[in-house]
Protein backbone atom coordinates (compact mmCIF):
# COMPACT_ATOMS: atom_id res chain seq x y z
CA UNK A 1 0.00 0.00 0.00
CA UNK A 2 1.65 3.46 -1.02
CA UNK A 3 0.96 7.05 0.28
CA UNK A 4 0.58 10.43 -1.01
CA UNK A 5 4.58 10.33 -1.22
CA UNK A 6 5.07 7.68 -3.94
CA UNK A 7 5.82 5.24 -1.87
CA UNK A 8 5.43 1.68 -3.53
CA UNK A 9 2.34 -0.83 -3.20
CA UNK A 10 3.02 -4.74 -4.28
CA UNK A 11 6.20 -3.46 -5.72
CA UNK A 12 5.17 -1.58 -8.43
CA UNK A 13 5.78 2.40 -9.22
CA UNK A 14 2.67 5.04 -9.06
CA UNK A 15 0.53 6.55 -11.27
CA UNK A 16 2.68 9.31 -11.06
CA UNK A 17 6.03 8.22 -11.72
CA UNK A 18 4.90 6.26 -14.66
CA UNK A 19 3.85 9.51 -16.32
CA UNK A 20 6.77 11.40 -15.38
CA UNK A 21 9.19 9.02 -17.12
CA UNK A 22 7.33 8.77 -20.38
CA UNK A 23 7.08 12.83 -20.44
CA UNK A 24 10.95 12.47 -20.25
CA UNK A 25 11.93 9.64 -22.42
CA UNK A 26 9.20 11.90 -24.87
CA UNK A 27 11.45 14.79 -24.56
CA UNK A 28 14.15 13.14 -24.91
CA UNK A 29 13.14 11.38 -28.51
CA UNK A 30 12.33 15.10 -29.50
CA UNK A 31 15.73 15.89 -28.57
CA UNK A 32 17.57 13.30 -30.40
CA UNK A 33 15.33 13.96 -34.05
CA UNK A 34 15.88 17.53 -33.81
CA UNK A 35 19.79 16.83 -33.61
CA UNK A 36 20.10 14.43 -36.07
CA UNK A 37 17.83 16.71 -38.55
CA UNK A 38 19.98 19.88 -37.91
CA UNK A 39 22.56 17.41 -38.77
CA UNK A 40 22.15 16.36 -41.56
CA UNK A 41 20.57 19.65 -43.10
CA UNK A 42 23.96 21.28 -41.74
CA UNK A 43 25.84 18.26 -43.86
CA UNK A 44 23.43 18.96 -46.76
CA UNK A 45 23.45 22.88 -46.65
CA UNK A 46 26.79 22.90 -49.21
CA UNK A 47 24.61 20.62 -51.92
CA UNK A 48 22.25 21.06 -54.90
CA UNK A 49 18.82 19.98 -53.50
CA UNK A 50 18.20 16.54 -55.07
CA UNK A 51 14.63 16.06 -56.79
CA UNK A 52 12.00 14.96 -54.83
CA UNK A 53 9.55 11.61 -55.65
CA UNK A 54 6.54 14.11 -56.19
CA UNK A 55 8.23 16.10 -58.66
CA UNK A 56 9.37 13.24 -60.72
CA UNK A 57 6.00 11.51 -60.47
CA UNK A 58 4.45 15.11 -62.11
CA UNK A 59 7.02 15.32 -64.97
CA UNK A 60 6.73 11.58 -65.79
CA UNK A 61 2.88 12.13 -65.93
CA UNK A 62 3.43 15.10 -67.51
CA UNK A 63 5.59 13.72 -70.61
CA UNK A 64 2.84 10.94 -70.81
CA UNK A 65 0.29 13.65 -71.00
CA UNK A 66 1.62 15.33 -73.67
CA UNK A 67 2.57 11.92 -75.45
CA UNK A 68 -1.25 11.24 -75.58
CA UNK A 69 -2.17 14.35 -77.15
CA UNK A 70 0.55 14.02 -79.62
CA UNK A 71 -1.10 10.62 -80.74
CA UNK A 72 -4.11 12.18 -81.00
CA UNK A 73 -2.80 14.93 -83.14
CA UNK A 74 -1.11 12.71 -85.37
CA UNK A 75 -4.38 10.28 -85.91
CA UNK A 76 -6.38 13.23 -86.23
CA UNK A 77 -4.14 15.05 -89.29
CA UNK A 78 -4.51 10.98 -90.53
CA UNK A 79 -7.88 10.40 -90.74
CA UNK A 80 -8.25 14.47 -92.11
CA UNK A 81 -5.97 12.94 -95.39
CA UNK A 82 -7.62 9.88 -95.85
CA UNK A 83 -11.04 11.00 -95.95
CA UNK A 84 -9.60 14.35 -97.70
CA UNK A 85 -7.74 11.38 -100.58
CA UNK A 86 -10.66 9.06 -100.19
CA UNK A 87 -14.12 10.97 -99.22
CA UNK A 88 -13.81 13.94 -100.43
CA UNK A 89 -15.10 15.08 -103.59
CA UNK A 90 -12.39 17.73 -104.19
CA UNK A 91 -10.01 14.63 -105.06
CA UNK A 92 -12.33 12.88 -107.06
CA UNK A 93 -12.35 12.41 -110.67
CA UNK A 94 -13.91 14.94 -112.57
CA UNK A 95 -12.23 15.16 -115.72
CA UNK A 96 -9.99 12.84 -118.26
CA UNK A 97 -7.46 14.59 -120.92
CA UNK A 98 -6.47 12.79 -124.24
CA UNK A 99 -3.44 13.83 -126.37
CA UNK A 100 -1.93 12.15 -129.08
CA UNK A 101 -4.36 10.98 -131.06
CA UNK A 102 -4.97 11.86 -134.50
CA UNK A 103 -6.59 8.59 -136.35
CA UNK A 104 -8.38 7.24 -133.29
CA UNK A 105 -11.43 9.62 -132.01
CA UNK A 106 -11.32 10.85 -128.75
CA UNK A 107 -14.32 9.80 -127.84
CA UNK A 108 -13.58 6.09 -128.50
CA UNK A 109 -9.97 6.24 -126.33
CA UNK A 110 -12.33 7.89 -123.48
CA UNK A 111 -15.15 5.01 -123.89
CA UNK A 112 -12.68 2.27 -124.03
CA UNK A 113 -10.61 4.06 -120.50
CA UNK A 114 -13.84 3.55 -118.82
CA UNK A 115 -12.81 6.17 -115.75
CA UNK A 116 -16.09 6.46 -113.65
CA UNK A 117 -16.14 10.01 -112.85
CA UNK A 118 -16.10 11.00 -109.19
CA UNK A 119 -13.48 7.87 -108.64
CA UNK A 120 -11.20 9.01 -105.88
CA UNK A 121 -8.18 9.93 -107.46
CA UNK A 122 -5.88 7.33 -105.66
CA UNK A 123 -8.15 4.35 -106.23
CA UNK A 124 -7.36 5.12 -109.64
CA UNK A 125 -5.87 2.01 -111.88
CA UNK A 126 -3.67 3.58 -114.14
CA UNK A 127 -2.41 0.14 -114.92
CA UNK A 128 -5.73 -0.98 -116.02
CA UNK A 129 -7.03 1.93 -117.98
CA UNK A 130 -3.90 2.02 -119.96
CA UNK A 131 -4.68 -2.05 -120.46
CA UNK A 132 -7.82 -1.03 -122.04
CA UNK A 133 -6.64 1.48 -124.65
CA UNK A 134 -3.72 -0.62 -126.00
CA UNK A 135 -6.99 -2.58 -127.09
CA UNK A 136 -7.32 0.00 -129.81
CA UNK A 137 -5.60 -1.49 -132.66
CA UNK A 138 -4.35 1.60 -133.35
CA UNK A 139 -2.26 2.54 -130.78
CA UNK A 140 1.08 1.50 -130.03
CA UNK A 141 1.56 2.86 -126.81
CA UNK A 142 -0.18 4.62 -124.19
CA UNK A 143 0.53 6.33 -121.03
CA UNK A 144 -1.72 6.99 -118.13
CA UNK A 145 -1.31 9.72 -115.21
CA UNK A 146 -3.02 11.49 -112.36
CA UNK A 147 -3.23 15.00 -111.95
CA UNK A 148 -4.18 16.33 -108.75
CA UNK A 149 -6.83 17.05 -107.46
CA UNK A 150 -9.29 16.20 -110.03
CA UNK A 151 -7.58 15.28 -113.68
CA UNK A 152 -6.36 11.65 -115.51
CA UNK A 153 -4.13 12.48 -118.70
CA UNK A 154 -4.08 9.51 -121.23
CA UNK A 155 -1.32 10.07 -123.06
CA UNK A 156 -1.51 8.12 -126.83
CA UNK A 157 1.16 7.02 -129.14
CA UNK A 158 -0.40 6.09 -132.38
CA UNK A 159 0.80 3.51 -134.94
CA UNK A 160 2.65 4.77 -138.17
CA UNK A 161 1.85 3.14 -141.56
CA UNK A 162 4.67 1.83 -142.92
CA UNK A 163 3.93 -0.55 -146.00
CA UNK A 164 0.65 -0.85 -148.07
CA UNK A 165 -0.61 -4.56 -148.72
CA UNK A 166 -3.01 -5.38 -151.45
CA UNK A 167 -5.96 -6.73 -150.77
CA UNK A 168 -7.52 -9.63 -153.16
CA UNK A 169 -11.19 -8.02 -153.41
CA UNK A 170 -9.22 -4.42 -153.95
CA UNK A 171 -8.51 -1.50 -151.84
CA UNK A 172 -5.53 -2.11 -149.46
CA UNK A 173 -4.29 -2.41 -145.63
CA UNK A 174 -1.94 -0.29 -144.33
CA UNK A 175 0.14 -1.45 -141.73
CA UNK A 176 3.57 -0.51 -139.47
CA UNK A 177 6.34 -1.59 -138.30
CA UNK A 178 4.77 -4.79 -136.16
CA UNK A 179 2.56 -5.62 -138.92
CA UNK A 180 -0.40 -4.27 -137.69
CA UNK A 181 -3.08 -3.30 -140.08
CA UNK A 182 -3.29 0.94 -139.02
CA UNK A 183 -6.25 1.18 -141.26
CA UNK A 184 -7.82 0.48 -144.32
CA UNK A 185 -7.49 3.02 -147.90
CA UNK A 186 -9.48 2.50 -151.35
CA UNK A 187 -6.06 3.47 -152.81
CA UNK A 188 -2.53 3.38 -152.35
CA UNK A 189 -1.48 6.57 -150.46
CA UNK A 190 1.00 8.44 -152.03
CA UNK A 191 4.49 8.25 -150.61
CA UNK A 192 3.48 4.74 -148.67
CA UNK A 193 5.59 1.13 -150.25
CA UNK A 194 3.81 -1.41 -151.41
CA UNK A 195 4.66 -4.73 -149.44
CA UNK A 196 4.40 -7.48 -152.10
CA UNK A 197 3.51 -10.55 -150.29
CA UNK A 198 1.25 -13.73 -150.84
CA UNK A 199 0.89 -14.15 -147.18
CA UNK A 200 -2.34 -13.31 -145.46
CA UNK A 201 -3.02 -10.24 -143.56
CA UNK A 202 -3.36 -11.78 -140.23
CA UNK A 203 -0.06 -13.34 -140.59
CA UNK A 204 2.16 -10.41 -140.91
CA UNK A 205 1.41 -9.37 -137.17
CA UNK A 206 5.10 -9.76 -135.70
CA UNK A 207 6.39 -10.74 -139.15
CA UNK A 208 10.62 -10.35 -138.77
CA UNK A 209 10.25 -9.67 -142.38
CA UNK A 210 8.10 -7.11 -142.27
CA UNK A 211 9.72 -5.36 -139.87
CA UNK A 212 13.08 -6.18 -142.00
CA UNK A 213 11.65 -3.99 -144.34
CA UNK A 214 10.23 -1.05 -142.29
CA UNK A 215 13.56 -0.94 -140.70
CA UNK A 216 15.33 -0.52 -144.22
CA UNK A 217 12.71 2.09 -145.34
CA UNK A 218 13.47 4.34 -142.42
CA UNK A 219 17.44 4.00 -143.23
CA UNK A 220 17.16 5.56 -146.49
CA UNK A 221 18.18 8.48 -148.17
CA UNK A 222 15.05 10.87 -148.06
CA UNK A 223 15.92 10.93 -151.78
CA UNK A 224 15.96 7.82 -151.73
CA UNK A 225 13.29 6.90 -150.02
CA UNK A 226 10.52 9.01 -152.13
CA UNK A 227 11.58 6.96 -154.97
CA UNK A 228 10.87 3.54 -153.92
CA UNK A 229 7.18 2.12 -155.48
CA UNK A 230 7.42 -1.52 -153.52
CA UNK A 231 9.36 -3.56 -151.09
CA UNK A 232 9.69 -7.26 -150.98
CA UNK A 233 11.40 -9.45 -147.78
CA UNK A 234 12.03 -12.84 -148.61
CA UNK A 235 14.38 -12.88 -145.50
CA UNK A 236 15.12 -10.15 -142.97
CA UNK A 237 18.53 -9.76 -144.87
CA UNK A 238 17.20 -10.07 -148.24
CA UNK A 239 15.11 -6.77 -148.64
CA UNK A 240 15.09 -5.42 -151.83
CA UNK A 241 13.93 -2.11 -153.32
CA UNK A 242 12.01 -1.55 -156.50
CA UNK A 243 12.48 2.14 -157.72
CA UNK A 244 9.19 3.68 -159.81
CA UNK A 245 11.71 3.96 -162.64
CA UNK A 246 12.08 -0.12 -163.11
CA UNK A 247 15.25 0.13 -161.07
CA UNK A 248 15.86 -3.20 -158.68
CA UNK A 249 18.17 -3.01 -155.50
CA UNK A 250 19.26 -5.51 -153.11
CA UNK A 251 19.52 -3.74 -150.03
CA UNK A 252 20.03 -6.89 -147.52
CA UNK A 253 19.24 -6.65 -143.96
CA UNK A 254 18.79 -2.99 -141.88
CA UNK A 255 22.67 -2.55 -141.05
CA UNK A 256 25.29 -0.62 -143.09
CA UNK A 257 22.98 1.83 -144.15
CA UNK A 258 24.98 4.85 -144.26
CA UNK A 259 27.88 2.79 -146.26
CA UNK A 260 25.34 1.24 -148.30
CA UNK A 261 23.67 4.33 -149.91
CA UNK A 262 27.61 5.69 -150.03
CA UNK A 263 28.23 2.93 -152.70
CA UNK A 264 25.04 3.18 -154.16
CA UNK A 265 25.55 6.95 -154.69
CA UNK A 266 28.90 6.09 -156.68
CA UNK A 267 27.15 3.12 -158.76
CA UNK A 268 23.64 4.94 -159.67
CA UNK A 269 25.75 7.30 -162.77
CA UNK A 270 26.19 3.58 -164.12
CA UNK A 271 22.04 3.67 -165.50
CA UNK A 272 22.41 0.33 -164.30
CA UNK A 273 19.11 -1.82 -163.62
CA UNK A 274 19.93 -3.76 -160.68
CA UNK A 275 22.69 -3.13 -158.04
CA UNK A 276 23.13 -5.42 -155.08
CA UNK A 277 24.83 -3.15 -152.24
CA UNK A 278 23.42 -5.82 -149.18
CA UNK A 279 27.53 -6.14 -148.70
CA UNK A 280 28.62 -2.62 -149.35
CA UNK A 281 32.47 -3.97 -150.10
CA UNK A 282 31.63 -6.06 -153.13
CA UNK A 283 28.46 -4.06 -154.73
CA UNK A 284 27.21 -5.67 -158.18
CA UNK A 285 25.61 -3.97 -160.84
CA UNK A 286 23.88 -6.01 -163.86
Amino acid sequence: MSGRDGSYQDGEPSRSWAVDEAVDEAVDEAVMSTAVTGGRRAADAGSPPTRRPKARRLRARSRRWLAVLLLGAVLGIAGGVAWALLGSRFFSVRSVVVTGTRLVPESEVLAVADVEPGTPLIRVNTARIAARVLTIRQVRSVRVSTSWPDRVVITVQERISALAVALPGGGFDLIDADGMVVRSAATRPRGLPLYSTSAAISSLRGNPDVGAAAAVLRELPRSLRSSVSSVTAPSPDQVTLRLRSGVTILWGGADDAAAKAEELAVLMPTHAHYYDVSSPTTAVTN
